[in-house]
This record gives C-alpha cells, structure tokens and sequence, in this order.
C-alpha cells in the first residue's frame, strides 16, 4: 500500500513527535515504524537523518536512510535527491528503481532494473513494479518462486492473491487469501481483499456484510496507526454500497488512494454529471488499462452530450490502445474496449463479433443489452435487437430517447407500427417527442404501413404547418385507401381516414375525400 501513495503523509494531520520527549529515548528502526503505519514517528526519523548529514563526516548510509524516509512518506522528489548522495547500494538502487517508477522514467528504470540480483529483496522489488505496471502473470510468477523456498513468507499469499484479483480470478484470489488467513485471521488488508472478492463473485451488499462482520471492532479498536487502512475500508465501502457517500468520503482520498478518484469519476458519470467527471480526470495521465478505459469512457459521454468530434476521436483511440494491447486483448475489459471503439466508429459488425464474445457474462446486464440491441438494429437484425431492447429493465433508460427512438424503429421493421404509436403517446410533448414523432411517420411510410405513417404527418402537420407534413400525410392517406379498395386493410379504417383529411386546410383535401366518399358510397361502407 506504500508504494500505491499519491499524497505525501507529510502535511495531512500528522505532526513530529515533541523533542522534549526524545530525549535519552533510542531511536527506532525505519523498517519498525513503517510495519506499524507510525507516519508520526516516520517524520520523527526523517527529522534525525536531517540532522545527521548536517554533521561532518555524515555515514554515506545516513543518506540512503533518509532517502527510504522520505519514499514512504510520499516525498519522492526529496527521495530521490538524498538517494543519488548515498553510496551505490543494492539498497539504494532498489530506493532508484521504484522512483524510476514514479516519475515515469523508462530509461533510468531499465538501467536501475539492470543492477537488480537474485536474491530476495531485489526480486521482490522488482515483483512490485510488475504489478504496478499491471504485470500480474509476471508477479506471480516471481511470489511463487520466492515462496518455494520461503513458506514462512506468509505475506506474500497476500501478494499473490491480489494479483489474481487484479486479473478477475477472484476465486483463485479466495483460495490464496485463506492460506494467509487462516495464519493472521485479524488482518484488515487481507480481509479487506476478502471483501473485495466477495463483492466481484456475489454483491455489494455480501462484501458489505463481510466487511462489518470481520472489520468492524478491529477498526474500532484499532490505533491512529492504523489510519491508512481505515481509510482503505471507507473507501471500499462507498464502491460496496453503490456509490453511497461518495461525496463524503471520497474528494479527501482522491491523492492518497489512487482507486478514489476513478471511483468518484464514476460516481459523477452515474449521476450525468459529466463535465464535473471531465474536470476530475482530464489532468490524469492514465498508465493503467483502468485508467485509460475510464478517461475513454468520460471523453465518449462529453463528445456525445457537447457533440465534440474531438472528444469521440480521443475516446476511440483511448479504446483502441486498450483492446489491443497484449495484456488485455483477451480480456472482457479489453473486449468491451474494442467494441467501443468500433461502436464509435459505427462498423456495427465488427462491435458484434466482440459483444458476442463475451454475451453470457451479461445477459441481464442493462447496459450491454442497450449497446447490443442497438448494434443489432444497426445491422438489419431488428429482430434481435426488440428482443434485447425488451430485456432492459432501467427505467431511466428506458425513458432515454435513443431507447425509444430505437425501439420504435425496431416495432416499425418487425411489421409492430402500433408499439411504435404508443411509445409516442406515453411521451411527454417535447423535441424529443417530436423527433419520435417524424421517425414514425417516416419509417411506417417506407414500411407500407400508412395508417401510423398518416396519423404521425397529422400531428407534425397541426404542430408544424410545414407543405412537407402535408405532402407526407396526403401520399400515406392513399396509400391507405389503396390497400382498403385491395382489401388489405379494414373497409372500417376509411372513416378515420376521412377524418385525418378534414383537419388539413390544403385545398387538395375537397377532391380526395370527394374519391373516397364515391367509393364508399359503390362499395356500401359507412362512413
């Protein structure tokens, strides 16, 4: 988790122990306060190895000392000056390798990985940085190899386990976890891993449920040292419970644990504040698949709510570098990616092809369901696409016009016009309704079906007295008379007919309707 911090501990509540007190007291150990999340005590070493190299004669290893202080304190910069003053080490070059690492620094980094041996804390050095560069096959592989000659590393159970989570085998994840469990059954990290599987394999409320029964008096009862992992835990249980005091608890956690801000990124998503996730994630320079899928996914729902090519172009491409990279290829992730990215493309076929790769996973989910049916739509298969449309259960994305505008395209080409008609009459008069309103009179008139075609131009006529409604209303009117004279449509449906015509001030009205009633009148039809 220390080599996960964003924000120095410096500065955020912790203060130096008073000097009076340390007086004639031994100086503990970096490795002791660190086990025990002493930050307070860190900052009281940092002060002491400040000291020291002000001395003449400073111990060139007091250098290398302060340097690890100030890593795990979060002050890489400062790290990594006091670490190039140290003398060569393989502690100081393990210090420059994870700094390579944060500073996003792939020359020095291979040059400090070069240096590294095969002894224990080398490799599990560069262990770390595999999984931090979501190398998670490589980490493992580097655990397990330790641990066959070390089963007394209970920790690295841990390790491994969490890395398993990181490739989405949370069952695997459980089975490793219990090893070190059954050892150290209080361990809030391993417990809080616990509940994480628990919410990919069942829900957030059994993770939820987990985490209280196991958490909650050690949380209770544990010491201000402990605080990290507090704050891990009200963290996890904000993503527990859906999203449920993210505001409170999240803005705070944003550049301490690096999952808070994706996660408050989502929580804006989900609320359609967009442009507030835009702002919190726009400076973000992703270097996880994570990271650059949910950049992906913002810049996409921007594009699509300001109608910025831009946005839709950086979105794409975001997409395109995750399903296509190596490791993620043959992920669903990835594959979401891809066909994101072909969606935004509109090569509906192609989205397909992926969609159908990983279908069985979600078949109840909302959201893959709206994104297949319309790909399905898209590519004539509007069958398929009902069906799926018809398995969402949303509300507000039912309610959502390119649900409905869909929908109803699908109802009209499933030979279903009268759907089409009554998704219209549900909505409230608006730009939207309206737009539904012309895609109906439209696609039921190329469709041959000219009484929903006629009653759709009527209603655009009244609303808009465009001559192209009119003419519209007018060809899908005959058409209708055509197919009662051919006996294709009730005799009964004239009269209606008739009645749609006599709204229309058109002068053309008087010579039609005087047709029809001749018609009527030889053939003996009421009307």
């Amino acid at each position: 988790m220390m080599l996960s911090r964003a924000k120095p501990a410096v500065g955020r509540g912790v203060q130096p122990t008073d000097k009076k007190k340390k007086k004639g007291r031994k100086i503990p150990k970096l490795e002791e306060l660190l086990s025990k999340r002493d930050f307070t005590g860190a900052i009281t070493l940092l002060e002491e190895y400040e000291n020291a190299t002000k001395e003449e004669n400073c111990n060139s290893e007091v250098w290398v000392n302060l340097a690890c202080t100030y890593f795990f304190l979060g002050m890489y910069k400062q790290a990594e000056a006091a670490g190039f003053k140290a003398s060569k080490s393989r502690l100081q070059n393990r210090l420059l390798f994870h700094l390579a690492h944060k500073f996003n620094d792939e020359k020095k980094l291979m040059s400090f990985h070069q240096n590294l041996q095969d002894v224990t804390e080398d490799q599990l050095s560069l262990a770390s940085i595999h999984y931090m560069r979501s190398h998670y096959q490589e980490a493992i592989d580097i655990y397990k190899r330790i641990l066959l000659d070390n089963r007394e590393y209970l920790a690295l159970n841990v390790y491994v386990a969490l890395c398993y989570y990181k490739l989405d085998y949370y069952d695997v994840s459980q089975e490793v976890l219990a090893v070190y469990l059954q050892q150290i059954p209080d361990s809030t990290i391993a417990l809080n891993l616990k509940a994480c599987n628990h919410f990919r394999l069942y829900n957030g409320r059994a993770a939820e449920v987990l985490m209280e029964a196991e958490l909650k008096s050690l949380m209770d009862n544990a010491s201000s040292s402990f605080e990290f992992a507090k704050e891990l835990i009200r963290h996890n249980l904000v993503v527990f419970r859906g999203g449920e005091g993210a505001l409170q608890v999240l803005p705070p956690l944003v550049d301490v644990i690096p999952e808070a801000r994706l996660n408050l990124v989502i929580y804006y998503l989900r609320q359609d504040d967009v442009q507030e996730a835009y702002n919190l994630i726009k400076d973000l320079e992703p270097t996880t698949p994570q990271e650059y899928i949910l950049k992906g996914v913002v810049n996409a729902a921007l594009g699509q709510e300001m109608g910025s090519r831009d946005h839709m172009k950086i979105a794409q491409q975001f997409f395109q570098l995750v399903g296509g990279s190596a490791s993620e290829c043959d992920t669903i992730p990835g594959r979401q990616c891809m066909a994101s990215c072909f969606f935004l493309l509109k090569q509906f076929d192609d989205v397909l092809i992926y969609l159908n790769s990983f279908k069985s996973y979600f078949y109840n989910d909302d959201i893959f369901n709206f994104n297949y049916a319309q790909a399905k739509a898209a590519t004539g298969n509007t069958s398929e696409g009902e069906e799926a449309f018809l398995l969402i259960q949303s509300e507000k994305m039912k309610n959502d016009y390119i649900y409905l505008s869909w929908l109803a395209r699908c109802y009209i080409m499933n030979k279903k016009p009268r759907l089409a008609w009554e998704l219209y009459l549900k909505m409230e008069t608006s730009g939207e309704s309206f737009s539904l309103l012309q895609l109906i009179a439209n696609d039921c008139y190329k469709m041959g079906q000219f009484y929903y075609s006629a009653k759709a131009f009527d209603v655009l006529e009244r609303l808009d007295p465009n001559p192209e409604y009119w003419e519209g209303k007018r060809g899908a009117c005959v058409g209708i008379f055509q197919m009662i004279v051919a006996g294709r449509e009730p005799k009964e449906t004239l009269r209606e007919v008739l009645h749609l015509l006599r709204s229309t001030g058109n002068t053309q009205v008087e010579y039609m309707i005087r047709i029809m009633k001749k018609w009527a009148k030889e053939n003996r039809v009421p009307i």
